[in-house]
């Protein structure tokens, strides 16, 4: 049977949230596992639903052990380098949380990542049903020009957080909209491949506590099309879609309510996928890569350079 020893460095609720489903996958696949948290010691205790699935919580580097198969890094954007680079060499592989770091002048080469081993970085809204039907549709489409938006209200992405203490709020954690929704960018690229040119404008225009931006407006040129992404901290009500202008028809995406919209034809197509699906389609697909069975499609320096399109355009 195959047994996988897991950590998970720092238990945000996307770490909570990892967790559960990698007992999941593991479970319907038949394998076994360990799973151990490291800790600042610094945040809430630790969720007695979490807890039980738990082996041994360490609180500090030297006492965990170097063994692992995989490594979880689910801390903080501007903790990623310092932490890959220091846990590196006790594990087999890395599951990275996005974005990849904070910062896109970063010396790759000092994190000393082994030839053999998967550095994978998460890219969530990949999994969602409306992006792969996209995905499996667009050699149909005559593209002309695209159209994306990211639009909510920051105080409500936490409830039991107050939004001024996390680390969106603050520009030097690697908060703001230019990279924390680095997910349009990403599926963007998953789509379309890369831009030819890009122009930003960013900013922080609310009255939200912060000082990162919670707004950041591009524009992207392509070969044979422009895409438009607006990207915000402060919208009332959640919009989540990318439009997609072709020639037949004016295709939308509807990541919020996980459906595709025809309007022209006005046909609809509702996936009623939750949240937690595409999640947990992402751990699923995490670890057929790290067996073998499917190719790493987001590896460090793939995220990296999304990461340097979101942050200074191309």
């Amino acid at each position: 049977m195959v047994s996988y020893k897991i950590g998970i460095i720092g238990l945000g609720s996307i770490g909570i949230r990892h967790v559960k489903n990698i007992v999941s996958v593991l479970k319907e696949q038949g394998k076994s596992y360990s799973i151990d948290l490291v800790r600042s010691g610094r945040g809430k205790e630790s969720d007695s639903e979490i807890v039980k699935h738990v082996n041994q919580i360490y609180y500090s580097y030297a006492t965990v052990p170097n063994d692992y198969d995989v490594l979880f890094i689910t801390n903080p954007t501007y903790l990623h380098f310092e932490t890959i680079q220091q846990f590196v060499s006790k594990t087999k592989h890395m599951f990275i949380e996005k974005p990849i770091f904070d910062n896109i002048d970063v010396p790759l080469k000092e994190l000393g990542l082994k030839r053999d081993s998967t550095y994978y970085v998460a890219c969530p809204l990949r999994y969602t049903d409306v992006i792969q039907y996209l995905k499996d549709r667009l050699r149909e489409m005559n593209v002309f020009s695209v159209r994306v938006i990211c639009s909510s209200y920051l105080p409500e992405w936490r409830p039991n957080q107050d939004y001024r203490n996390s680390y969106s709020a603050h520009k030097d954690q690697g908060g703001g909209v230019s990279i924390d929704l680095i997910h349009e960018w990403d599926y963007l690229c998953y789509l379309f491949g890369e831009p030819v040119e890009v122009f930003n404008l960013r900013g922080t225009f609310s009255n939200l506590k912060i000082d990162s931006d919670d707004i950041s407006l591009y524009i992207g040129k392509y070969d044979n099309m422009l895409v438009e992404i607006h990207l915000d901290y402060f919208g009332r009500q959640t919009i989540r879609e990318v439009q997609i202008f072709t020639d037949k028809d004016t295709v939308v995406g509807d990541l919020t309510n996980s459906e595709i919209r025809y309007l022209k034809s006005g046909e609809i197509i509702s996936f009623r996928e939750q949240r937690n699906d595409y999640q947990y389609k992402e751990i699923s697909n995490f670890f057929d890569i790290i067996e073998g069975r499917v190719p790493n499609d987001n590896d460090i320096s793939k995220a990296l350079r999304i990461l340097q399109i979101a942050k200074e355009g191309k």
